[in-house]
Order: structure tokens, then C-alpha cells, then sequence
């Protein structure tokens, strides 16, 4: 069993930053893929980022691609969502993911408790 521990959500003005991290512990030999997604008030779950363990090769959603960056930190087993120019659309609830690659179709993933990310304009 994976434990997954968030860390860095809050309130942000429209156009401010914020950094989520994402620390992970327990049975993560077969986590080769670390990432975010999120889900906003009636709106369904939706992916955000990834990055594999091996190589660092992400993925980023086209909402925020140019403005949110991922990154892994291997020796800490955490990863980290850098995430600027933020937007009102970009206030939902940021799940920490880890499962095998490509964990874009959520299939066997496991998450984190979620942290709260809200813009204000």
C-alpha cells in the first residue's frame, strides 16, 4: 500500500504562485509515474501533470501548459507541482496520484487526501 502526503495548497490572488508537494511512502516499487490532477466543484476529476521516476519525462495538461511545471525529487520519493500565473479556473482540489505509467487513465492509482487550491480574482 502506497501513503501519499500533500503539502502546499492555499488561497492565491489571480496571476500569484504556488508550489504543491507530494511525498510518498510504503509499497512505491511499482510507482513508476508520480503526478496531479484535480477536480473543481461539480466538475469531474482531471489530470494536470505527470513526470516518471526513470527518466523525468512529464506530461502536461494543454489548461496549463506554460504556466505549471512537475518535477520529481527520486531520493525524497516526492514530487512537486510549480504552479504560476495562477487563474480563478485553476481553483479545485489537487490530488497527488502515483501508479504505473502512464497514469493519465487512473487506472490502479493511488491518492492522495487532495489539497485545497483556490485563486481569487
Amino acid at each position: 500500500q502506497v501513503q501519499l502526503v500533500e503539502s502546499g495548497g492555499g488561497l492565491v490572488q489571480a496571476g500569484g504562485s504556488l508550489r504543491l508537494s507530494c511525498t510518498a511512502s510504503g509499497r512505491t516499487f511499482s510507482s513508476n509515474s508520480m503526478g496531479w490532477f484535480r477536480q473543481a466543484p461539480g466538475k469531474e476529476r482531471e489530470f494536470v501533470a505527470s513526470i516518471r521516476r526513470r527518466d523525468g519525462r512529464a506530461i502536461i495538461a494543454d489548461s496549463v501548459k506554460g504556466r505549471f511545471t512537475i518535477s520529481r525529487d527520486i531520493a525524497k520519493n516526492t514530487v512537486y507541482l510549480q504552479m504560476n500565473s495562477l487563474k480563478a479556473e485553476d481553483t479545485a482540489v489537487y490530488y497527488c496520484a502515483v501508479g504505473s505509467d502512464p497514469i493519465t487513465t487512473m487506472v490502479g492509482v493511488a491518492w492522495g487526501q487532495g489539497t485545497l487550491v483556490t485563486v481569487s480574482s
